[in-house]
């Protein structure tokens, strides 16, 4: 599935995101659920996370993230603004309202979308083409959560997994031969895998059930290694689509970033295609899994770090629950990150 159209397509102009102040380290959970800093290491790769503080939103990290997008773009207006999130602040309204009318936007389209952990993708495949198809000229798309409220603290093999974070990027009307142009969308599902990664309370079918909820029904459930199993091939397969369809060798691409849920997940979909491990953009040692927000920080990181450079090919691929699956591919344009 391609979001241009004819001459006109959307193009990546901004990119911002943001962080809550409170870092938590590996030190710091390790004793509160008996594990030690290497057992979590060996198991996820992840040294560090950030998480919302009391009193925090999703809402007020995805402002911080939209503000640093919009200024990176050189622009302070939108027609359009999507939140990607599964920790909305409220079950409605939509977060994106009061996003949008905190970032000055008080009368765009606003709307929130979910995805689980694919949902940075698939709302950048809704973005981009709301302004492939001319319903828009520019869209600031937001993914954000705050996954930690929903990681159930008694639970080491999770628990030590997740960070909270915000990343949004601008989307403005352009050509598809411009660098930024994005195309080349991939998305799939299978729903006979729900099981494997859920919260099983909240929802009408629990809440319609006339049963109350167990406690730990409040939490975020999963099966590890079958995840696992399901994320590498998913992965891999979807890059090769995308490949594909932007007529790309696999040699040829400089960069794969993947959502960043786990490093072994990481190395395990470089190993599937066939690529360098060194080729895969990976920040989940300092971040964690962040979510609908992995892959724009990960991006971010890779600017802020000179390694992603204009004219890079770059290759964004997610896996999350549902099971849910996407990719794209893009050439990296020139990108000014905004200072804090």
């Amino acid at each position: 599935m391609s979001a241009s159209s004819g001459s006109r397509a959307a193009v990546l102009a901004g990119l911002g995101t943001w962080l809550p102040p409170r870092l938590v380290t590996n030190e710091e959970l390790a004793e509160r659920l008996d594990v030690t800093d290497e057992w979590i290491r060996s198991r996820t790769g992840i040294t560090q996370r950030y998480m919302a503080e009391p009193g925090m939103a999703t809402s007020d990290l995805a402002v911080e993230a939209g503000r640093r997008a919009l200024a990176s773009a050189g622009t302070d207006r939108v027609d359009a603004v999507v939140v990607a999130t599964n920790t909305p602040d409220y079950p409605t309204p939509p977060t994106a309202t009061d996003v949008a009318t905190r970032l000055g936007q008080p009368c765009v389209g606003a709307f929130d979308l979910t995805s689980a952990c694919s949902s940075f993708v698939y709302g950048l495949t809704v973005s981009a083409s709301l302004v492939a198809a001319g319903t828009v000229d520019s869209v600031l798309y937001i993914g954000a959560d705050t996954w930690t409220c929903r990681a159930d603290p008694g639970d080491p093999r999770s628990y030590v997994l997740f960070g909270d974070g915000a990343g949004a990027v601008v989307l403005r009307a352009g050509h598809p031969d411009e660098p930024g142009s994005l195309g080349a969308f991939h998305l799939g599902s299978d729903g006979r895998g729900r099981e494997l990664s859920i919260i099983r309370a909240g929802g009408s079918r629990q809440l319609l059930s006339g049963k109350p909820p167990a406690e730990a029904d409040h939490y975020f459930s999963m099966n590890g290694k079958a995840i696992f199993k399901h994320a590498v091939l998913r992965m891999a397969e979807t890059t090769r689509t995308v490949l594909d369809s932007a007529g790309w060798r696999l040699d040829q691409l400089d960069w794969l970033v993947c959502h960043q849920a786990n490093r072994r997940i990481v190395t395990g979909v470089a190993a599937e295609l066939g690529l360098p491990v060194e080729r895969c953009v990976c920040n989940i040692d300092r971040v964690a899994n962040t979510v609908s927000a992995s892959i724009p920080l990960a991006l971010a990181d890779a600017v802020a770090a000179g390694s992603l450079r204009p004219g890079h090919r770059v290759v964004i691929v997610a896996f999350g629950g549902g099971l849910t699956w996407g990719g794209t591919a893009l050439r990296w344009p020139e990108i000014e990150l905004a200072e804090d």
